[in-house]
This record gives structure tokens, C-alpha cells and sequence, in this order.
């Protein structure tokens, strides 16, 4: 049952400038549609998904203004199907689907994996540059700072949804310019 599709964005695909190329697998349909949830110097990234408007909010978990070192990402719904509410994560949700799992490598450093989907890391770690933490991972190879991600998905189950395309959004931390992949699972 672990093996939700929900983290999928994370498996191999090619980095892609802003510009959407027509070699591309897949593009992502009704996104524009959803609202852009209001982020803070906490949010780290979020995730977004059909059939509904509501998101999932990975943010930071403070603690008396310093970073809970074991549970650094707090992660939520905004329920904008019905009043915009912020809500916590079900069990269900936390345990086989949008939950991470943390490991914490060296003061400001955590390595962090979906519940769902294990293989592809995720690092958590506090950058000078910026003056502020960072979520980021490698893909081919290249290093991106994920901003947001979109599911389309069409049909399926709870428990395995029909994705069929994923748009990650994304910073390259070396350029500042934003990249976006997409790709059909």
C-alpha cells in the first residue's frame, strides 16, 4: 500500500527551462486554475492535484524560532474545496501518502523521502546564500530547489490514482532561473 503514486514527480526526467518544449511527453491541463496558496519565509514547496483545489503545504516546523530538529517539515492541507481552511494531514495521509520520513545527517542538514516513494532523496539544509533553509534534490545529475508540483490525474483509486502527468516547478540553485520537467508516468 505504500506505493502511492502521489511523490512519482521524483523519478527520472529530464531538467527543462521555463520555455515548455513540444518534445515533451506530456503537458499538464487545468492548472491554472488553481489558486496559488500564500507562502511565508517557512514554506518550502507545495503540491497540488487533480480532482480538487486542495493543497498540500510542506513548511517549515519552528519551534520557539529555531527549526524542530525532529520533525523539521510540517506538512498540511489548505482545504480550498470548502472554506480555505488550514487542516493537518489524516494518518492515512501521513503514514502511506504525502508524509516524509527525516533523517537528520549534520546541524542544518536532513535528508528527507516520502512515505510513498523512497528511492528519490530530498535534502533539507540551511543555505548561506539565500540566508534561509531549502529543499532540494538531484535529478541526471543536476541539483534543483522544487518550488511546487502539479498532478493531473485522471481515474485511478485512493490508493493507486491514474497520474498522468507531472509538473515540477523549481529554482536551479547555481543560475536562479526557474526550471520546470514534466513527464508522464
Amino acid at each position: 500500500m505504500k506505493f502511492l503514486i502521489i511523490p512519482l514527480f521524483l523519478l527520472s526526467f529530464t531538467l527543462h527551462d521555463k520555455t515548455v518544449d513540444n518534445a515533451l511527453p506530456c503537458i499538464c491541463k487545468l492548472q491554472h486554475t488553481f489558486p496559488t496558496p500564500p507562502v511565508s519565509d517557512q514554506t518550502l514547496f507545495y503540491i497540488q492535484r487533480t480532482p480538487n483545489h486542495n493543497t498540500i503545504m510542506y513548511d517549515l516546523n519552528m519551534k520557539k524560532g529555531k527549526l524542530d530538529t525532529e520533525e523539521p517539515v510540517h506538512v498540511y492541507w489548505i482545504r480550498y474545496g470548502e472554506n480555505g481552511q488550514k487542516e493537518e494531514l489524516s494518518y492515512i495521509q501521513r503514514q502511506f501518502a504525502y508524509g516524509l520520513k527525516t533523517r537528520k545527517l549534520a546541524d542544518n542538514r536532513f535528508e528527507l523521502s516520502f512515505v510513498s516513494y523512497k528511492k528519490q532523496l530530498l535534502y533539507l539544509e540551511w543555505s548561506a546564500l539565500l540566508n534561509r533553509y531549502r529543499i532540494h534534490t538531484t535529478i541526471n545529475g543536476k541539483t534543483i530547489d522544487v518550488n511546487k508540483v502539479f498532478l493531473q490525474i485522471e481515474g485511478g483509486s485512493f490508493w493507486v490514482p491514474n497520474v498522468v502527468c507531472v509538473e515540477v516547478k523549481g529554482t536551479d540553485p547555481t543560475t536562479g532561473k526557474e526550471v520546470v520537467q514534466l513527464f508522464k508516468p
